[in-house]
């Protein structure tokens, strides 16, 4: 087969013009975003207040629209059992904190430009015969319609904590309260910062969710269908 210079030249130009049209294209949607006036979170936990908090000055750094975005905390109330077993109990409780917070402004007739869920807890699974329960958590974030999820990282919870928490069907809170011998872990350092010697922190964890959850809002070139 002949080479055809010629018919390479426009396939190559094609190419570098349909790579062109999408640069330009991503270019005016990072310039199109709209400013991040408020973000709702359905809960007033003080660890969760500090973790939304911290997600938005690390969005800021990258995308001036967030730069004065301000939080609105409320608590609400879910149908999600007070201490969440596994991922899926996890993912629908941060959901519904999301959703039950924005029908409680527009109740109000408030906005939030996005709603914000934190669910924390337990994910246990069995690896050749034996389990392992790990520490980890959720976000959710929407703008009322659209929403996705974000994970915390997972930390192995001792086997003792685990059976008082899973068999004794008590709250995570209680229990590393009476083991830390400290009221409230929960709303400080929480049980991540038990375990980890605060190298990490419960708000530092949810902070790493919301990033993830937050991702479609600060990134839309990558989740828009060009």
């Amino acid at each position: 087969m002949a080479f055809d210079a010629k018919r390479r030249s426009v396939i190559a130009s094609h190419a570098f013009h349909r790579k062109s049209l999408r640069s330009t294209q991503i270019t005016l949607i990072h310039k199109a975003q709209a400013q991040v006036k408020t973000i709702a979170l359905g809960s007033d936990r003080a660890a969760k207040i500090l973790a939304v908090r911290a997600s938005i000055a690390r969005v800021a750094t990258i995308d001036s629209s967030w730069a004065e975005a301000t939080v609105l905390a409320r608590p609400v109330e879910t149908n999600a059992p007070a201490m969440p077993l596994n991922d899926w109990e996890l993912m629908q409780g941060a959901r519904e904190r999301a959703l039950a917070v924005r029908d409680q402004l527009r109740g109000q007739r408030r906005e939030a430009d996005i709603y914000v869920g934190l669910e924390g807890g337990f994910h246990s699974i069995s690896i050749e015969g034996e389990w392992h329960t790990f520490l980890r958590g959720w976000a959710y974030a929407t703008d009322g319609t659209n929403g996705t999820f974000g994970a915390t990282p997972s930390i192995s919870v001792p086997a003792n904590l685990a059976k008082k928490v899973i068999e004794g069907r008590r709250e995570l809170g209680l229990v590393i309260d009476e083991v830390a011998g400290i009221k409230d872990v929960r709303s400080r350092q929480g049980a991540w910062g038990i375990l980890s010697r605060e190298l990490v922190t419960r708000a530092m964890s949810f902070e790493v969710a919301l990033i993830a959850a937050f991702a479609p809002f600060y990134n839309k070139a990558m989740y828009t269908d060009l």
